[in-house]
């Protein structure tokens, strides 16, 4: 068998701007809207929960944003990622197609989030902010943040959803290592999650209740902002030096993706990585066919409705237009916790609107017996998440060998499953189970979406 190929870039070579697709596509996303006037919102709207600097970043069309020294400092920890051809997994497939994975598990929490941890510390330190709050649902944005406050000096207060709290003890103490303190969602540390609790004190939780405490928590607190891990524009830009990276990486290949892959939640990895390539493609370059990868127990861009609707349960965050499950939908406790939200990212549920990004959607079990013959083939054992990218990738490759097609595909580790391997052993033991949402829970909560005049 061929061995592994990877390609490495210089440290002089990690980018110095984030990319902003919003420069180049070819129609405005829809504005983000006040609950209670429906009208748009302005910056002061915003500034309850994070920094200007965060803000302007939010609402920027520039298409180039620099990425302060101090952040680019601490990202020479481990960027740039390595980029990898998958030669042993092409050769168990038997296809013609190349693979090639961008592979975000080098950073020191183990996944892609950082990429945003780091600056979003970064910008509220300077903004002298003292403390974040935040959510998290398997752990790999919790223990990130965690890590950036302590490079930069912040309390850090993470709310985990409690279904992965309970399936995932050793993120919680990967977050406390960091000096975060990590607690169960909902809890009775807020009013909205005693208000839950109320009406069901086993709920598992969810990331949109995770999120409505994580909010109040900030809001009420005017020494604490609130982080956010996926979802919103600044976000998806610090992202992009995934692509970025890849893209240059590529080129040292003698490779350009004719199909690019990720994993899809809130959408920061798959953003981070496809972003680039489709605002190259909008510019007059090559334009590879995007696939977001989703799992059948949360889908919400197979599934959901593109609507107005909040992005937590408790309503206290302004309404965006994305494809959506419903704020009140509450996802079964499948194993990828990071993708267990009711919510596309607007840009991203923009993109697809416009035609630039297919999706699909594939079960636990499913994504689970991809993420083991890859890590069989490769020796890089992914996380729950990634599995999904992992899985649509496999079925990319084996696509090209029923055409008989050379393509070369390209998708986003976006972190190791070292912390997730009791799902795996359950996968082993014939006991994880193939989730699935409830119909009538669905309907309900799309039929409670708020009513906004188009």
């Amino acid at each position: 068998m061929s061995t592994q190929t990877k390609y490495l870039l210089q440290e002089s070579q990690l980018p110095k701007f984030w990319y902003n697709i919003q420069a180049d596509l070819p129609k405005p996303m829809p504005p983000v809207l006040h609950p209670g006037t429906l009208q748009p919102i302005g910056p002061d709207d915003l500034a309850p929960l994070f920094p200007m600097s965060l803000i302007l970043q939010e609402v920027s069309t520039e298409r180039e944003i620099e990425i302060p020294e101090p952040v680019r400092e601490v990202f020479r920890l481990w960027r740039p990622a390595p980029l990898f051809r998958a030669h042993r997994l092409e050769q168990v497939l038997g296809t013609p197609a190349r693979i090639f994975y961008k592979y975000e598990g080098v950073s020191p929490a183990g996944s892609h989030k950082p990429n945003s941890a780091i600056p979003q510390a970064f910008f509220n330190a300077q903004a002298g902010v003292k403390r974040l709050s935040t959510e998290t649902g398997a752990g790999q944005w919790g223990s990130s943040l965690a890590m950036a406050g302590q490079m930069f000096g912040l309390d850090v207060t993470v709310y985990q959803v409690r279904v992965s709290y309970d399936q995932k003890p050793y993120r919680r103490a990967l977050m406390e290592t960091y000096g975060a303190r990590c607690i169960p969602s909902p809890s009775n540390e807020t009013e909205y999650g005693r208000a839950v609790l109320a009406q069901r004190p086993d709920h598992p939780g969810s990331l949109g209740i995770a999120i409505s405490e994580a909010v109040e928590v900030a809001a009420k607190n005017e020494d604490t902002k609130y982080a956010l891990g996926s979802v919103l524009n600044h976000v998806l830009l610090h992202q992009t030096i995934i692509g970025l990276e890849a893209m240059e990486q590529m080129h040292m290949a003698d490779a350009w993706p004719d199909v690019i892959v990720g994993c899809t939640g809130g959408g920061s990895n798959f953003a981070g990585l496809a972003f680039p390539f489709i605002g190259h493609g909008l510019r007059g370059g090559a334009q590879p066919r995007i696939v977001a990868v989703e799992p059948a127990a949360c889908p919400s861009l197979t599934r959901g409705k593109y609507a107005y609707d909040f992005g937590d349960t408790a309503h206290l965050t302004p309404l965006t237009k994305m494809h959506t499950l419903g704020s009140t939908f509450t996802p079964p406790g499948f194993h990828a916790g990071g993708l267990r939200y009711h919510g596309m990212a607007p840009l991203i549920s923009h993109c697809k609107e416009l035609g630039l990004l297919d999706a699909v959607a594939y079960t636990q079990n499913q994504c689970f017996e991809a993420g083991v013959q890859f890590a069989r083939a490769e020796g890089i054992v992914p996380a729950p998440e990634a599995n999904h990218a992992v899985r649509g990738a496999i079925e990319e490759a084996l696509r090209c060998k029923r055409e008989g097609k050379a393509e070369t595909i390209l998708f986003n580790l976006s972190g190791h499953g070292h912390f997730d391997m009791s799902a795996y052993q359950a996968y082993f033991a014939g006991g994880l189970k193939d989730e699935h949402y409830d119909e009538n829970e669905l309907a309900q909560a799309l039929s409670g979406l708020p009513s906004v005049p188009a």
